[in-house]
């Protein structure tokens, strides 16, 4: 059977053709209205901004055929924007019209403690029985999102399920055929293929409503990060530095090769990980598009890994040796359009936080914003490289600065923290606090929080570091830098607010796994996937 699938032009849809190929299906893409009605299975996966996807819809003549298939009670499976789009509007976007078949408005997440977006592995209860999640175990499932449609706006006879995040909201509706989801069932490993799997092969086992009516809870995240170059013999491999230092004196300088990406990313993938990231930090970072090896990098590791993956380095604006210019848009675009479900921007956003500071106003041409724009908060992280700054009291410096529990080399008892560009080879005038509040404010969705001193010491993360920031921003944090154990992981979660935390080296070497990091913050009674 062929499966028609209605991708507008944004975002990440590989990883949704990747996952129906991978479940046996033909692919056929809509290129005419008239199709989507035609189509014996209709997908429509949406990501990125209401207002940027309702615009798609109407330039191509889609939403009365939509709205028309939907009415006809024809198969159809909506996914994130794919189902907000069934309501008359969202927050998001005042004044653009949805497709109106409910008619609700999509609304933000309230302010509060919870980070927003909301990103990572939550649950939910099924309202009524469905064939939908039939051999659903109750496994978590992913979730990106900073807006939702809440219940009392939803018709109740097409409420699925619920999820609560701050407040309860509908995380999937049926009737009929017709179907969506929040969540990412292409994101949500072998769990998320089965349902997705029970729609397109229209299977008849039902999966009983919850009778559990406690709250969902969102997991902390473990993540894989690969920092990705090549080494002095042009291959691509995996590396990890010691204080960003990536080349062995005991190997007479060589590029520390830890592995190649696609095959350790697949592992990471089959061990458990909750996300994977992959750093750029080569040189190849500056030639043009279409040569890049880190779009055929996700490509293939697309294929095989149905996780989250975020990609970092070179994410800006430049002019290739051929003299072409392409916009942090063109350079995002290609990636999402790769594969990747985030980017990480990490010195251009040093860069666009210096200016915003400076003169108080967002331009609209920032790497953040341009991204934030058409493709949500959500698609947006910014990778802090911080360094610390002692000093003996807050009165010697203008920066934000922490109460050291271990006084400096020294006997500093505060610090401050420097922040990098150029992989941490320049300081600038800015801390951390500066960078992350000007990012958020600019429309960056979640801070990757890395720590150049404690980077390869396996001494733990930097929990002042980690607490600071975290008060400063309300969107999600990763710690990063300085795992060593899989206490360390513990402790992150249980001394700090982090969302997630990260580690690299030692999943590299095998010192630790990813199950064992798992199972050990699980017995320590924090909430894992």
């Amino acid at each position: 059977m062929k499966v028609t699938l209605l991708d507008y032009g944004a975002g990440n849809v590989r990883s949704i053709r990747n996952a129906i190929l991978r479940l046996g299906y033909e692919i056929e893409d809509v290129n005419r209205p008239e199709e989507i009605l035609s189509a014996e299975k209709l997908v429509f996966p949406g990501v990125g901004s209401f207002g940027i996807a309702m615009e798609q819809l109407r330039k191509r003549g889609y939403m009365e055929p939509l709205r028309r298939r939907i009415r006809e009670d024809k198969s159809f499976l909506g996914i994130c924007i794919g189902m907000q789009a069934l309501f008359s509007g969202s927050e998001e976007s005042p004044g653009v019209e949805g497709l109106g078949i409910f008619p609700g408005q999509v609304r933000r997440f309230p302010q509060g403690e919870l980070a927003v977006p909301a990103i990572g592995w939550n649950g939910l209860r099924l309202e009524k029985d469905s064939p939908l999640f039939g051999g659903w175990k109750g496994e978590k499932l992913y979730f990106v999102h900073s807006y939702h449609a809440p219940v009392a706006e939803t018709p109740a006879e097409w409420i699925l399920a619920r999820t609560d995040y701050g407040c309860e909201f509908v995380s999937a509706v049926s009737r009929g055929r017709v179907s969506a989801f929040q969540f990412h069932p292409e994101k949500c490993g072998t769990p998320g293929l089965n349902i997705l799997n029970n729609y397109l092969s229209d299977n008849e086992t039902l999966c009983l409503r919850s009778e559990d009516r406690m709250k969902t809870r969102m997991a902390k995240r473990i993540i894989a990060c690969l920092d990705v170059r090549s080494n002095d013999a042009g291959d691509l491999v995996v590396t990890k530095g010691d204080q960003y230092d990536v080349r062995d004196d005991s190997t007479g300088g060589a590029v520390r090769n830890l592995g190649k990406p696609v095959t350790l990313a697949q592992r990471y993938f089959e061990e458990g990980a909750d996300e994977i990231t992959f750093l750029n930090i080569t040189g190849f970072r500056s030639f043009p598009l279409k040569d890049q090896p880190m779009i055929d990098l996700l490509k293939e590791t697309s294929k095989n890994v149905f996780v989250p993956l975020t990609i970092g380095g070179g994410i800006r604006s430049f002019t290739d040796s051929e003299g072409k210019q392409y916009t942090a848009l063109d350079v995002a675009a290609a990636y999402f359009r790769a594969g990747a479900d985030k980017v990480s921007i990490g010195s251009d956003a040093v860069y666009a936080a210096e200016e915003y500071l400076r003169t108080g106003k967002k331009t609209g041409t920032s790497s953040i914003e341009q991204i934030f724009n058409v493709y949500g908060a959500q698609a947006v992280v910014i990778s802090v490289d911080p360094r610390r700054v002692c000093v003996q009291s807050p009165e010697e410096t203008s920066h934000h600065v922490v109460e050291l529990s271990i006084p400096g080399a020294d006997g500093e008892k505060y610090c401050w923290y420097q922040c990098t560009v150029s992989g941490g080879r320049e300081g600038r005038d800015l801390d951390v606090v500066q960078l992350v509040t000007a990012c958020e404010a600019l429309g960056a969705g979640e801070i990757l929080l890395n720590c150049i001193d404690r980077d390869g010491t396996g001494a733990g993360f930097d929990m002042e570091l980690i607490r600071q920031v975290k008060a400063a921003v309300s969107i999600p944090v990763i710690a990063s830098s300085g795992a060593g154990s899989a206490q360390h992981f513990v402790d992150v979660f249980q001394q700090t607010d982090a969302d997630a935390a990260l580690a690299a080296g030692i999943f590299h070497r095998r010192e630790v796994g990813i199950q064992e990091v798992k199972d050990t913050v699980r017995r320590a009674g924090v909430e894992v996937r």
